[in-house]
């Protein structure tokens, strides 16, 4: 099983509020406040979709992990650009065909939420993101922890309709393994001919404001 679960927008000049207001106010929707990933060093909001997908702000944080961390690179490295969409991710049952892909093992990833709970996943791909912005990195949530999965732990407020990606459809196929750039159901996939760096140009939500691309 393979399924779009999030998109990563990483935050401006502004910081975290101001990108947060931006993107809220456009869709007509609440934040909701996420969290710190200690390992990656960056911190969150969340902005639930349905069909168990979630926008993810994000901003790195100045701390000695967001240095180690490709994650924390990944931020970084779009924040210090002026911000703007980072990545997309697909979480798949069975992380071990990528893992003996790309030569190297997935790394955890964990967030407390203010309870105490705490929701963790394993993760691999992000070096490709980095190297390749088109390219999606994998994601497999623990299991346990499906209760807490941002799009179930909060109330939906939109729906992600659409991605526009600058870049190849075959060399996403190749990366993900699968025979169809675009694998999923309910999102549509647009692919435009890079100008520039590949990767995420915009994505289509529809919201209580009507659709909105940002």
């Amino acid at each position: 099983m393979m399924r779009l679960d999030h998109v990563s927008f990483a935050v401006g000049p502004d910081g975290m509020d101001a990108t947060v207001k931006r993107i809220t106010d456009a869709l007509g929707v609440d934040r909701v406040k996420g969290g710190i990933h200690p390992r990656f060093g960056t911190t969150n909001a969340i902005i639930p979709l349905t069909d168990r997908q979630y926008l993810e702000i994000v901003e790195v944080l100045d701390h000695p992990s967001a240095n180690k961390a490709p994650f924390g690179q990944a931020v970084r490295n779009r924040s210090q650009i002026g911000g703007g969409w980072m990545g997309w991710c697909v979480t798949v049952d069975d992380l071990v065909p990528f893992e003996d892909r790309l030569g190297r093992r997935s790394v955890p990833g964990n967030r407390k939420f203010p309870d105490n709970q705490e929701l963790t996943w394993q993760q691999i791909g992000i070096k490709g993101l980095i190297a390749d912005p088109q390219v999606p990195y994998l994601l497999r949530w623990d299991d346990g922890t499906e209760h807490l999965h941002p799009s179930r732990a909060y109330e939906p407020q939109a729906k992600l309709v659409k991605l526009s990606i600058a870049g190849s459809p075959k060399r996403v196929a190749d990366w993900l393994g699968s025979p169809d750039a675009d694998p999923f159901d309910n999102v549509a996939v647009e692919w435009v001919a890079p100008s520039g760096t590949p990767g995420i140009m915009s994505v289509t939500f529809s919201t209580p404001k009507g659709e909105v691309t940002i």
